[in-house]
């Protein structure tokens, strides 16, 4: 039966049987819910569900096959929307009470791009509040639970969109990435999750509308990206959301590149391997199962391994900075005060600083210290593999764990590994390499400025090394 089919069937797959007639696009839509409606009152991942929308969709599209008319790439492949993305007409609450019945009257771009290739959404899936945060726990909503163990968390802020995939409600999902937000769920839950390089993937009007206080910024730092199971179903989506458009001003050409065509990774392949990050700390059984990946790689596929450490610039503090400079803190403000309810403490803490010219030119100046410094080891080596982070899953009501193997942690100790790549606008991906106490844990691999062609290569030969993990133990 496809309900029972449909949990471990990819995009890919889905797209070509709808396309050719053999599945309904409303059949595959019912086995969508029916995966969601088995498992969503435990693991928490939808913030509104769109399901009348849905079917309708799925209806026009399965007629219009019957007339023989073309389709688009994603035909029939019900997908998630994290709730920071625009959707025009469908409830987008940012995980906050200041928006908890916003209804936009405009697509982000990669929704639209996504409706055009004839995807069908089927929600808005749970956030931290504004993305202030890489947990999936908010005011408005249920924590979202991990399915591997449903008391921790899937990780975030793409919390939802990480933890639907994982469970099988859909082979592929949007998240958001501004520090790390696509790669960390993706560890976290066992997935491939792809931040494209700055520009390949456009973004409007979220990051730039400033009539939405909390929402707009974060424009030199955010990426849209794919969470899927595999690989090519990364690449997939990407293929369709990728592209300039005049709308984002930072958004860059893709012709040098055909997404779904993922080269072969060649011998002698240079890496260069940062086992920790500086001197903070990270759980022993993450590292020594990352170190055993690394090493089971290198000689599965020829690389040329280094390993080192990263430079010693304190990029926490400028990521912070950045963050801080390019929200718009007075109107959140204004906001608050015209309706005064709630808000996460994250959000409490950040309009509670007070940053001087000095701090934000600093963090700027630290920030081309740090790109500069980065491109110069990338002269050298194709890749830097890391870690995802520091931490497998932690408690699913926390905003991140205070300690690691007994030691107590700074907040933003347990995931140093990502936010550095948003600095640069490199393109990274986290790939599953290995389990700890049951808990996934993925492998980061950050490309050349540019080299997403690179970085799909090394992500498809290393998938197809490391041990798959299998199913959760919580799915459709």
């Amino acid at each position: 039966m496809l309900i029972d089919e449909y949990p471990t069937m990819t995009a890919r797959h889905i797209a070509e049987q709808v396309a050719s007639g053999a599945l309904s696009a409303r059949a595959v839509l019912d086995a969508a819910f029916a995966a969601l409606d088995k498992v969503e009152s435990v693991i928490h991942a939808f913030a509104t569900l769109a399901r009348e929308e849905a079917y309708k969709t799925a209806d026009a599209l399965d007629q219009r096959i019957v007339r023989g008319e073309p389709v688009g790439p994603l035909a029939g492949v019900p997908v998630a929307i994290k709730d920071l993305v625009l959707t025009k007409g469908l409830r987008t609450t940012f995980g906050s009470n200041l928006y908890a019945d916003y209804i936009p009257d405009e697509d982000d771009i990669v929704v639209e791009r996504l409706k055009a290739a004839d995807a069908i959404i089927l929600g808005k899936t749970n956030v931290s509040e504004f993305g202030f945060g890489a947990h999936g726990n908010n005011l408005l909503f249920p924590a979202t639970g991990n399915p591997w163990n449903t008391d921790r968390s899937p990780g975030g802020s793409s919390a939802g969109s990480a933890a639907a995939v994982a469970a099988g409600v859909c082979p592929i999902a949007i998240g958001s990435d501004g520090g790390g937000s696509v790669r960390l769920p993706a560890a976290l839950s066992g997935l491939v999750g792809v931040k494209a390089a700055m520009g390949r993937v456009p973004l409007w009007p979220g990051c730039r509308d400033v009539s939405l206080p909390g929402v707009s910024g974060w424009e030199s730092i955010e990426h849209i990206g794919p969470i899927a199971r595999d690989v090519a179903d990364a690449a997939l989506m990407l293929s369709v959301i990728a592209g300039p458009d005049p709308r984002d001003r930072w958004s860059i050409p893709c012709a040098d590149l055909s997404w779904t065509d993922i080269a072969p990774l060649p011998p002698g392949t240079k890496v260069l391997y940062w086992p920790t990050w500086h001197d903070q700390t990270i759980a022993q059984g993450l590292k020594d199962a990352t170190d055993k990946a690394v090493a089971l790689l290198a000689e599965a596929c020829g690389l040329q391994l280094t390993v080192g450490a990263p430079p010693e610039i304190d990029v926490h503090a400028t990521f912070k900075a950045m963050v801080a400079l390019e929200t718009d803190l007075t109107g959140l403000r204004k906001l608050l005060k015209d309706k005064p309810v709630a808000v996460s403490q994250a959000v409490t803490a950040l309009l509670a600083e007070s940053r001087p010219f000095e701090d934000a030119t600093d963090a700027i100046t630290a920030r081309k210290a740090f790109a500069d410094e980065i491109a110069k080891v990338m002269s050298h080596y194709d890749f830097i593999l890391t870690p995802t982070l520091s931490v497998t899953a932690f408690a699913k009501d926390q905003d991140g764990p205070s300690t690691i193997d007994g030691k107590t942690i700074a907040p933003y100790e347990w995931c140093p590994f990502t936010s550095p790549f948003n600095l640069t606008g490199q393109p990274a991906a986290s790939v599953p390499c290995g389990l700890v106490d049951g808990l996934p844990v993925g492998l980061q691999i950050v490309g050349q400025h540019l080299g997403d062609a690179k970085v799909l290569s090394a992500a498809a030969a290393f998938e197809a090394v490391l041990p798959k993990l299998g199913r959760p133990p919580i799915h459709a």
